[in-house]
């Protein structure tokens, strides 16, 4: 991911916000460009707790509100793993999908497209249009695995 501290990139972001018809705002560049620099799944916590940071005067309330504001707007996506918290990411022009591991939360996404045909082929079988999907396959991540391994020797 591009750096937003460099003004071009915050004139990228602008223009996105312009676009799409969001004010644009210091805190909202600021929470946005965290966000998108990022690289991953984050939760309106962890995002706040990068935030504070930089400017420790923007509030959760703040980090929140704004989040609504991008995902309204397309920007970002919100996703509610097999947790309590919901996560958000920069909305991507390619579909993908995600492996969740159970034991630390680590999100991986990928893309197969033998399971986007199996789908397609699913949904013309059965005359259904297909509009939107998402698949997440639960599981443990080899780091863990690896570290219960260690544990029992």
């Amino acid at each position: 991911m591009s750096s937003f501290q460099d003004p071009s990139d915050e004139t990228s972001l602008a223009n996105r916000f312009r676009d799409s018809g969001i004010q644009v705002t210091p805190q909202r560049l600021m929470i946005a460009g965290t966000l998108f620099q990022s690289g991953k799944h984050i939760s309106a916590e962890e995002l706040y707790l990068l935030v504070r940071e930089k400017n420790p005067r923007i509030g959760l309330a703040t980090i929140y509100r704004t989040l609504h504001i991008l995902k309204e707007k397309g920007l970002v996506e919100e996703h509610r793993f097999n947790d309590e918290f919901s996560r958000y990411e920069v909305k991507n022009s390619t579909h993908h999908d995600h492996l969740i591991c159970i034991e630390c939360g680590t999100v991986v996404e990928f893309g197969q497209p033998v399971i986007e045909h199996l789908q397609d082929l699913a949904a013309e079988e059965k005359n259904f249009t297909i509009v939107s999907h998402k698949l997440e396959i639960y599981g443990i991540c080899k780091d863990c695995r690896d570290r219960k391994a260690s544990r029992k020797r």
